[in-house]
C-alpha cells in the first residue's frame, strides 16, 4: 500500500522528537500578583461598634470583631435578643420543650441574611420553622463580620409552647 508523503505513518523517531520540542517550551509568565491588601488592627478591638448607616437613614449597623464563626454567633444572638425581648424566655426553660431546631445563617459582609439551611428542623411544628426564618430575616442587618468579610454560623432554637424561646448560645439552661 503507497502512501502520500504528507500522510506516511509516523515514525518513533518522529513522535520521539516531537515529544522532546514539546517540554522544551517555556511556560507563560505567572499573572502579576496583586498587592495584598492590609488592614489596621486596633490594638484592642471592641467587641461591638457602631459604624455609619448603610441602609436606611437613621439606622445604625454594628460590626463584630469575631474572627470564627463561633464567636460571631454571640454577637448575632445578642443580636436578635435585642430585637425580641418580649419574646425571650425569662429563666431556666421547662423540661419538656414545644420545639428545638438547629439552624445555620449566611450572613454576608453587609450584615445581611444570603442563606438560610436547617440543619435539624422541627417538622412536627412548621408554624415554627417559619416563625424562625421570619425572625431571622427580619432581624436584619446584623452585626458586619469585618474581619471575615461573611460568615456561616449555627444556633439551636429551644421553642417554648407559648411561642417564647431562646437560643442555645445564651440559654439559661433547662430544667
Amino acid at each position: 500500500m503507497k502512501y502520500h508523503p504528507a500522510l506516511r505513518p509516523l515514525t518513533p523517531a518522529v513522535l520521539g522528537t516531537a515529544a522532546l520540542l514539546a517540554s522544551c517550551t517555556t511556560a507563560p509568565p505567572p499573572p502579576p500578583q496583586q498587592p495584598p491588601r492590609t488592614v489596621a488592627q486596633p490594638a484592642t478591638p471592641p467587641a461591638t461598634v457602631a459604624v455609619a448607616p448603610r441602609t436606611a437613614p437613621g439606622m445604625v449597623i454594628k460590626t463584630s470583631s469575631a474572627t470564627n464563626p463561633r464567636a460571631y454567633r454571640a454577637d448575632a444572638a445578642q443580636h436578635l435578643y435585642s430585637l425580641n425581648q418580649e419574646r425571650i424566655w425569662k429563666g431556666r426553660m421547662p423540661p419538656l420543650l414545644y420545639a428545638i431546631g438547629v439552624l445555620q445563617v449566611e450572613v454576608d459582609g453587609g450584615g445581611q441574611v444570603r442563606n438560610l439551611n436547617w440543619m435539624r428542623a422541627p417538622k412536627h411544628a412548621p408554624e415554627v420553622i417559619a416563625e424562625i426564618e421570619r425572625t431571622v430575616r427580619a432581624a436584619a442587618p446584623y452585626p458586619v463580620p469585618a474581619r471575615m468579610g461573611k460568615v456561616v454560623y449555627t444556633d439551636t432554637w429551644l421553642w417554648h409552647k407559648s411561642g417564647k424561646f431562646q437560643l442555645d448560645t445564651l440559654t439559661e439552661g433547662q430544667d
